[in-house]
């Protein structure tokens, strides 16, 4: 049996605002829980007025405000534009507002155009390392909970009872690697990359190095009773790729979006391929078939479900209907 998880980026539909596209995030939430999901997470995403969710640790003490049990964190603080320092500060305090609750994601990716990028960084004189950075974090989380502190590290206060869960998301064998070398949880982020070879060579890379943990897999799934139904609401979803002259490719949610980023990155020969997304539809039997295969095939013991941008209403009746299923071996 395998435990089910939610993602949620706060979406702002059209002729919608910020407001309504975080209260829907916060029904969802509630709703999560009373379902029986494991988790629920929130993303974090810059410059953009589709996404609402700039600043994931506010969302979360917000969320964790609101329900009383379901485990909630990030999916994920994009630890490149943060000190370390002050992600352990922030995570170590919300671990003691909701002690045992609190997950901790990080991500590698910037989580926004390259003109936001720069704002959120501007007072860096280089660019860090990512893989300094997530070794610092780990660092400075454990000695916050060690009894005998090491003095080379600033002590991240408060003490929780419980640090948050840590997670490492990631799209390869290499982020798969350096999960298992930290002790973190991996997370293979297949609503971003779909390409099965990766992720049967990322998952067993995970399991190999980790000593056999267990990895999870993140997916876009939509549920609906009916399978056309469910085929006819995601035959609309888009994404453009853009590949830029440095050999970079990012995908953004509209045209418009993916030219910007290129202009802004400086790039004056790129080209832009329009895409279908990668989302696990169609009824809920049909989905939970596919995640059973999926888990039997790659050992997978937990899944996070990002239902995609198709309206709140249909979102949340998407988490209802996948729900009459078990979620959890605890069920």
């Amino acid at each position: 049996m395998y435990k089910i998880s939610l993602l949620d980026k706060s979406p702002i539909a059209q002729g919608e605002t910020a407001v309504s596209a975080l209260s829907a995030t916060v029904n969802l939430a509630k709703r999560a829980e009373a379902l029986g999901y494991h988790r629920f997470w929130v993303a974090e995403h810059h410059g953009t007025s589709e996404l609402a969710s700039s600043a994931p640790e506010v969302l979360v003490s917000w969320i964790l405000a609101n329900t009383s049990s379901i485990r909630i964190g990030s999916g994920g603080v994009m630890l490149q534009h943060y000190s370390p320092f002050k992600v352990a500060e922030v995570f170590n305090l919300l671990s003691s507002l909701a002690p045992g609750r609190v997950d901790l994601g990080i991500g590698k990716a910037p989580g926004g155009l390259p003109r936001a990028t720069a704002a959120l960084q501007v007072y860096r004189s280089e660019k860090p390392e990512f893989e300094t950075q997530i070794a610092e974090l780990s660092a400075i989380l454990d000695n916050s909970v060690a009894l005998q502190r090491d003095d080379s590290f600033a002590f991240a206060g408060p003490q929780p009872p419980f640090t948050a869960e840590r997670f490492l998301l990631g799209a390869s064998p290499g982020s798969a690697r350096q999960a298992a070398q930290l002790g973190w949880n991996f997370v293979f982020a297949g609503h971003l990359n779909g390409d099965s070879e990766n992720l049967r060579q990322s998952l067993e890379t995970y399991r190999e190095e980790s000593g056999g943990r267990s990895p999870m897999l993140a997916l876009a799934a939509y549920a609906s009773e009916s399978a056309s139904d469910a085929a006819e609401q995601v035959s609309e979803l888009k994404i453009f790729k853009v590949f830029l002259d440095n050999g970079q490719s990012v995908s953004l949610g509209r045209r418009d979006q993916a030219e910007d980023f290129a202009k802004q990155a400086g790039s004056k020969n790129y080209r832009i391929e329009e895409r279908k997304p990668s989302v696990l539809h169609g009824t809920p039997d049909e989905i939970h078939a596919e995640l059973a295969r999926l888990a039997a095939a790659y050992e997978i013991q937990e899944f996070i479900l990002e239902p995609p941008a198709v309206g709140a209403d249909r979102r949340l009746a998407s988490i209802e209907l996948l729900s009459r299923k078990p979620l959890s071996a605890a069920a």
